[in-house]
This record gives structure tokens, sequence and C-alpha cells, in this order.
């Protein structure tokens, strides 16, 4: 049922980005694809069409604040008012802090903190004058507990959930019916593997258990349909991990140096010849949504799951419960009335 009008989404050409424009299609009257990448970006629009929807490819650089607001611009003039927007922009470079130059540093924090904030600025101020809309926040695991070889992407995930947080409190402060909610994912099977910059000397990996995309898309689409709840959290290991961080972050920090340098380095692969971080890589070669480790990925998360379906989860547990305690009620009338 297409219910959400017009959906935009920035990091849509390849990845979990991708998954979620597939995902969207089926329920918006259109969508606008953002990235850099243009092969990506037609690709992704000849799947937005399949599935029944207007495709709008517009190519920008989401650290560019300027150039986001007038992609925005050209979005709401061609298509109309953007109802929900979808942040899932993603960059990085894998290796030790000090081995990460202060440019790529800078670069990670400025597609994955930035970005957003650009994105986010550029599309509230024209949802608040119409008071009615959604943001959708693609986080991760890491934005509550980093790990070894990512800080700069971690730290960026981090910043990202004290700016919504913020944001979110003056929004309710200005009773604005304009709501942004955080969608927080596992390692993910995408090609940011392929092209993500590696300072480690080997090739690097997601830290198992690893998704399919897809699993963050129908993850990113319940949150679309409930805007509301502050987050949405992925995979048994995100909610482990959050949890771990929350009740015994001293052992989380034992572990990830026993296991988490490893975990993320394939010895066998040389690192990526060419990387995505200041130049796409998908100009003329279409990536998709998938990495390279399809064979171990995990097409469905039973958290993830029941999550999305609580509601009727939880009205089916009250159900059951009535019914249980009406058991020994019935038991007791039938006594009463002598009925064998």
């Amino acid at each position: 049922m297409r219910q959400h009008g017009v959906i935009a989404i920035s990091g849509a050409s390849a990845g979990v980005g991708r998954a979620i424009a597939r995902k969207l299609a089926g329920r918006a009257d259109a969508v606008a694809l953002l990235a850099r990448g243009e092969d990506g970006l037609a690709a992704a629009a000849r799947e937005v069409e399949e599935a029944g929807a207007r495709a709008l490819t517009v190519p920008v650089d989401v650290t560019d604040a300027e150039a986001v607001d007038r992609a925005v611009e050209r979005v709401e003039t061609e298509l109309g008012p953007v109802k929900v927007w979808v942040n899932a922009a993603f960059a990085s470079v894998l290796g030790p802090f000090m081995d990460i130059e202060p440019k790529e540093y800078t670069r990670v924090t400025d597609v994955c903190y930035h970005g957003y904030v650009h994105c986010t600025r550029s599309v509230l101020k024209r949802m608040l004058p119409r008071d009615q809309g959604a943001i959708v926040q693609v986080g991760s695991a890491l934005g509550f507990r980093g790990i070894p070889l990512q800080s700069a992407y971690c730290g960026a995930k981090h910043a990202l959930r004290g700016f919504d947080d913020s944001l979110r409190v003056e929004l309710a402060g200005a009773k604005a019916d304009v709501h942004i909610t955080e969608v927080h994912l596992p390692a993910v099977n995408t090609p940011q593997f392929s092209w993500a910059r590696s300072r480690t000397g080997t090739g690097t990996r997601p830290v198992a258990p690893v998704h399919q995309p897809e699993v963050a898309a129908r993850a990113v689409a319940s949150a679309v349909d409930h805007p509301r709840r502050r987050e949405h959290w992925v995979g048994m290991s995100t909610v482990m991990t959050i949890l771990g961080q929350r009740i015994a972050p001293g052992l989380v920090d034992r572990y990830l140096t026993s296991t988490g340098f490893e975990a993320q380095k394939r010895p066998d692969v040389p690192p990526p010849r060419e990387d995505n971080l200041f130049h796409p890589l998908d100009t003329d070669r279409d990536y998709g949504a998938h990495g390279e480790f399809d064979d171990e990925s995990q097409s469905w998360s039973a958290q993830s799951w029941m999550n999305e379906h609580r509601k009727e989860l939880s009205l089916g547990a009250a159900g059951v419960v009535l019914a249980a305690s009406a058991v020994p009620l019935w038991n007791r009338f039938r006594s009463k009335k002598g009925v064998r």
C-alpha cells in the first residue's frame, strides 16, 4: 500500500541504502535517491520503477551543505513535499587510530555525522512549516559501543545519537508533528568491505554474525511506519552489544581486546587498491546492495521480526494470559453449579 508519498534516501546507490530504496518503493508514490555514484543511482532508480514508484536520482555529496540544500529543493520541486527522509550515507577507514590521517578521519566524520546533520537541517526547514514528516537515521550498534580499528566511524555514530537526542527534545518542545527515529544495525553484508579504505595491511570484513542488507531494510520500513519510537534495534548481536556496554563495559573492553582485531581482518586478502572515501567507485559500475559474504549472512532476524511485530505479539500474549486466567474461573463456576 502506497502510504508515504515522497520518500528520500541518502546513500541510496549501494549497500543498506540500496536495499532500503527497494523496500520502500512499494509504499511510496515517488522515491528520491541521493548519493555520489551515478551508475549505482541509475540501477537503484530502475529497481524503484520496477516496484511501481517514480524515481528521481540526485547526485550529491552529503558533506556539502549547500549542495544538499539544492538537492532537497530539486526533490521537492520535481516530486513534491518529502514526507519521509532516510539518512543512510556511509564511509569508513578501518585501522588503528594513529595510522589514520587527519583528513581521512575528518572525511568519515563529515559523511557519517555532518552529512546526516546537513540533510536533516535541509529537510526540516521544509517539514516544519508543514508540521508533518519523519526522519529516519540509520545508526549502528557501534554508536553505543566503540570497537578497535573503527574509531572514526564509531565516533561519528556516537555523535549522531547525541545530535538526535537534542533535536528530538527541541521538536517535542515546539510541539511539532515531525519525528526523529533511529535504526541501529548489526554487521551487514554490503560492498563497504570491498571499497572502504583499510589501514590494517589486510582486507577487512564485518564482525560475525553478519546480516543481509534486506534485514536492515525491513527494520527501516518498520521505523518509517512507527517514527514516534526513539530507537529500533536490529539483530540479537546489536541487543547484546548495547546491553553489554550498559551493564559491564569493562568486560566488553577485555573481550574486544582479545577478539576485536582479528575478527575484522582477512589476512589472505589484500586491502582494496581503490576505495571510495573521497571519490565514488560506482560512477561506471553498479555494486548493488550485497557484499562478498552471502554464504555466511543471515537473511532473517528473529529479534528484529519480534520488534517489528511487538504490538501483535503483545496482544497475542495478553490473549494467552486472559485465556489461562479464565480456566480456573471456569472450573470454579462448574464446581459451584455441580457440572460434571
